[in-house]
């Protein structure tokens, strides 16, 4: 039976909050024919990964989901059955106090952040009284192991993946004018935070024995790419040579053309948990930016991460990644070793990718989880 769904979002992160939210409305929408309506307070971030999306509209229809902007004062609505809050962003009083009208009351559910730290188990699923109203909302963590909510995976995600050969990655790079592989090239691409040291990366990859093409979404990081080869080093609008190094800089694409990219990709430099958990999907190596919290809280959740992903690697490519992972979000240095030693597992690393995978794949995903628990409740 179809039920009606508001999602609550609130941009903090530029494209991570959002990333989430739109995929999870689209996958109740396509994957449960669900009847979703989508609030967001910043529709011009949320139009860079969803171009459809008009910014200067205030209610829309897109890919079959009413999306509309979460403005300071809020007008009275009749609430869905299901009340989704991303990230704790805290709904409007004017929407609880119609919750609170409604003969049966909606499931309430407060979407929290994706982590690996073993207490998540054990918060997921809790219900929390409201101390000022008869409302109650659930916890719902997303996770990696049961127990947890499961990530975002639609239903046809991996069937997507394993089709995507030789001629549909090449049709998709001219599709996007990305530049045709060299021999011997490695494609790489890196979508990061401000905070991790890009300057030292390229100057590695420039010294590269073998040529590197780096593909780098618009934006700070491409920025910083841009002063650091200086104007002699850039070819045309968007692409940057530098000894062995070749950067090419592209808009930013429809989440669908972004999992390509992540496809066509060698390596994938991501951030955040949208694209961290989509370059999983991947099956190809990847290094993680996490988001950086205050008094270094995200240290925990990537330690964490880190145990859970490289327990089964060989002990070689688990100290690689953790080498690496810890370089490029501040703990340690880096050099041409440390990069080249990661470089040279890439075929174990996939390897123990697809392992990773097919453990995820055995647990329910997190819309299906979402759905079976309302259902319950309703």
């Amino acid at each position: 039976m179809p039920r009606r769904w508001d999602i609550f979002c609130m941009v903090v992160d530029n494209f991570g909050d959002i990333g989430v939210c739109w995929r999870l409305a689209k996958q109740l929408t396509q994957d449960y024919r669900q009847i979703v309506r989508l609030w967001i307070d910043d529709l011009l971030s949320f139009s860079r990964i969803a171009p459809d999306v008009n910014p200067g509209m205030q209610r829309q229809s897109v890919q079959g989901i009413e999306i509309c902007q979460w403005q300071p004062v809020f007008a009275e609505v009749e609430p869905a059955d299901v009340v989704i809050e991303a990230f704790a962003c805290k709904l409007p009083d004017a929407y609880i106090a119609a919750m609170l009208r409604k003969r049966k009351q909606p499931v309430w559910i407060n979407l929290e952040y994706l982590s690996a730290e073993p207490w998540v188990v054990h918060y997921h699923g809790l219900p929390s009284p409201n101390p000022r109203f008869p409302l109650a909302k659930t916890f719902f963590f997303p996770g990696f192991v049961p127990g947890t909510g499961g990530l975002l995976r639609e239903k046809h995600l991996m069937a997507q993946r394993e089709a995507f050969d030789v001629a549909a990655e090449q049709a998709f790079l001219q599709q996007h004018k990305i530049l045709e592989r060299r021999a011997h090239q490695v494609r790489i691409l890196l979508f990061c935070y401000d905070t991790a040291p890009i300057e030292g990366l390229v100057h590695i990859l420039s010294e590269s024995p073998v040529p590197v093409l780096l593909i780098v979404p618009q934006g700070k990081a491409a920025e910083r790419i841009v002063a650091l080869s200086g104007r002699a080093a850039v070819r045309t609008e968007g692409l940057i040579e530098q000894k062995q190094l070749t950067v090419q800089i592209i808009p930013f694409m429809a989440q669908a053309d972004y999992d390509r990219l992540l496809w066509s990709c060698d390596i994938n430099f991501v951030r955040g948990e949208d694209s961290f958990v989509r370059a999983q999907w991947a099956l190809n190596p990847f290094i993680w930016n996490i988001y950086p919290q205050a008094e270094g809280a995200h240290w925990k959740k990537l330690y964490a991460f880190l145990d859970l992903y490289t327990v089964d690697m060989p002990p070689e490519t688990a100290s690689a990644v953790r080498e690496m992972w810890l370089y490029w979000n501040g703990g340690n240095g880096i050099n041409n070793a440390v990069w080249m030693n990661f470089l040279s597992l890439r075929e174990s690393l996939t390897q123990c990718n697809k392992k990773w995978v097919q453990r995820l794949d055995e647990q329910a995903d997190l819309v299906s989880n979402l759905v079976q628990f309302t259902e319950n409740q309703l």
